[in-house]
């Protein structure tokens, strides 16, 4: 700054002796600023990654003002990958950000450039994934990145809930060492606007659909068979699930067959605004007149 302040007090001293004064005067700042040395421009930093790199990711990497050097490789089972120069690296395990202080240093080390800018994306996730099981529509494993690692996001890639899966969502939670587990109803998490239970999930947790509660129900009914069971639901609902009653169907002595906690079979009378449970049978009988 100092320098700046002594230069333009020149300039301007040398406008007020003559013009061919100012006109060297100018000439020599000219000279300058070329012969100045440029400073690389500043890359613009990605931002911290919360994960570490791991065997099977893909990355990309580049070197300011060395093309010649960029490189696009998968993070071998060993954890590293070769860089031109300096040969293999250990990243798996670093952030993309540490991975990036090591290349360079090594590079410095070597005594092939000196403070080398080095970038590193993550092209491709592999080491990070999730099991999605049961009744959604493709289970399978699916990678975790930034972008794309809530549940809602990992049940989007899954395809979504399948037809007689169930709204509570069961996760297995590797967290510490320790798998915790949680369960999430995801349509009233939606409908209330809440996503404070929209977990991040991590490597290695599982997230499970089974499948949704059921009753069953036969006799003088249109369609026995087994259907969902709804919240709240009631014998009369089920009884319109069912079609309704047969011309020889009625609603007086229609039974429930419902499990105890202790296994046993009770069999109970049902009347049309009791409340239902899972894996509840409900017998219709015939009427005689």
């Amino acid at each position: 700054m100092s320098r700046a302040i002594g230069f333009l007090l020149r300039v301007l001293l040398a406008a007020a002796l003559s013009p061919s004064a100012f006109a060297q005067t100018l000439l020599m700042a000219q000279s300058l600023s070329m012969s100045a040395p440029q400073s690389p421009p500043q890359m613009e930093k990605q931002a911290p990654s919360r994960d570490a790199l791991g065997e099977g990711d893909a990355v990309r990497i580049t070197v300011f003002q060395n093309p010649d050097l960029t490189t696009e490789t998968r993070i071998s089972e060993s954890g590293t990958i070769s860089f031109p120069l300096i040969g293999e690296v250990a990243i798996a395990g670093l952030t993309p950000v540490a991975a990036e202080a090591r290349i360079a240093q090594r590079l410095a080390a070597g005594n092939f450039m000196t403070r080398p800018q080095v970038s590193l994306n993550v092209t491709r996730v592999r080491s990070r994934q999730v099991s999605v099981l049961g009744l959604v529509a493709r289970p399978g494993r699916y990678a975790l990145d930034d972008v794309s690692s809530n549940l809602t996001d990992i049940l989007a890639l899954a395809g979504g809930i399948s037809q007689g899966g169930d709204d509570n969502v069961t996760l297995m939670l590797n967290r510490g060492g320790k798998v915790v587990k949680t369960e999430i109803d995801v349509p009233a998490m939606v409908r209330s606007g809440d996503l404070s239970r929209n977990v991040r999930l991590e490597n290695g947790d599982i997230v499970f659909v089974r499948r949704a509660p059921q009753f069953y129900i036969y006799g003088e009914v249109q369609r026995a068979g087994a259907y969902r069971l709804e919240p709240e639901m009631t014998v009369l609902q089920a009884l319109s699930v069912g079609g309704g009653l047969t011309p020889r169907g009625t609603q007086r002595g229609m039974k429930i067959e419902r499990k105890a906690s202790d296994g046993r079979v009770q069999r109970i009378d049902a009347h049309p605004g009791d409340r239902l449970q899972a894996e509840d049978v409900i017998y219709v009988d015939w009427s005689l007149f």
